[in-house]
């Protein structure tokens, strides 16, 4: 089975200079934990996830080592509306991992795998053609073996 086999062709994306509120919007809405970001010509250009969001709601480890070792967490819950506020250029992780749609779908699940990524954009050079998450590899598997019974 091929990653063209199971991807998911009509992806929801991200331009850099969409507000990070629509993103996570459309995150929430549409239940995904990740949007690959692409330019006007559709060149991949980097990944925003629900983790890179999160994420600058964190202290950094000289805030931590400055206050002692402690922070109060829930405090920081507020820094939310901040990265709200942002572009989607200034939270996005912009080395990304990709596949093509021709490599066998267990070698995309086994780069996920290594890379600790949940999903991976599926390029032509640096054109997106679709995205394959871990949940599409074990669906597809487990169809295929549910048929081989």
């Amino acid at each position: 089975m091929k990653v063209k086999d199971i991807m998911t062709r009509e992806v929801k994306t991200a331009s850099p200079d969409t507000p990070v509120r629509d993103i996570a919007s459309l995150m929430c809405l549409n239940k995904i934990s990740g949007v690959p970001v692409v330019d006007e010509n559709n060149r991949l250009v980097g990944i925003l996830s629900e983790k890179d969001i999160l994420h600058c709601m964190f202290p950094d480890i000289g805030e931590i080592m400055d206050g002692g070792g402690s922070r109060d967490f829930e405090k920081l819950e507020a820094n939310y509306q901040d990265a709200m506020n942002k572009k989607v250029s200034a939270l996005m992780t912009t080395t990304v991992a990709t596949v093509s749609a021709d490599i066998p779908v267990l070698k995309a699940a086994s780069m996920m795998w290594l890379n600790k990524i949940r999903r991976i954009p599926v390029t032509d050079g640096d054109k997106l053609l679709g995205i394959i998450s871990i949940g599409d590899v074990h669906k597809a598997i487990f169809q295929n073996n549910l048929v081989g019974r």
